[in-house]
């Protein structure tokens, strides 16, 4: 369970970061293409924040949707799950989109 690891790099590098602050929210961007499953973070990061100034903080997930663009016909597309293939067929892709991961704020008291 990768989720686990990432909650605890999440409380990590905030306290690294805050030592001395009261955390009251920190939220993430987690995209659909990351292979990484939103609500078992959420689970995890309430077991993580346990005796850390995180601890009784909200946590706030922004699902960022994966886009992609076809090198053969052209087209940006919205891939229907973790199989990034184009409508037209082919796999020569670039991802633009989804695999992000990343505190993109955090509220303290």
């Amino acid at each position: 369970m990768h989720e686990l690891a990432i909650a605890e790099s999440v409380v990590e590098t905030v306290t690294e970061r805050l030592p001395d602050a009261k955390v009251t929210c920190v939220h993430l961007e987690i995209g659909a293409l990351s292979g990484v499953v939103a609500e078992s973070v959420r689970f995890c990061f309430d077991l993580v924040t346990e005796g850390t100034n995180l601890e009784g903080a909200r946590l706030e997930i922004t699902e960022v949707a994966g886009r992609c663009h076809c090198r053969v016909c052209g087209i940006d597309f919205e891939p229907d799950g973790p199989i990034t293939l184009c409508p037209c067929g082919s796999t020569e892709i670039k991802v633009l989109s989804g695999r992000e991961l990343k505190i993109a704020s955090v509220q303290v008291a």
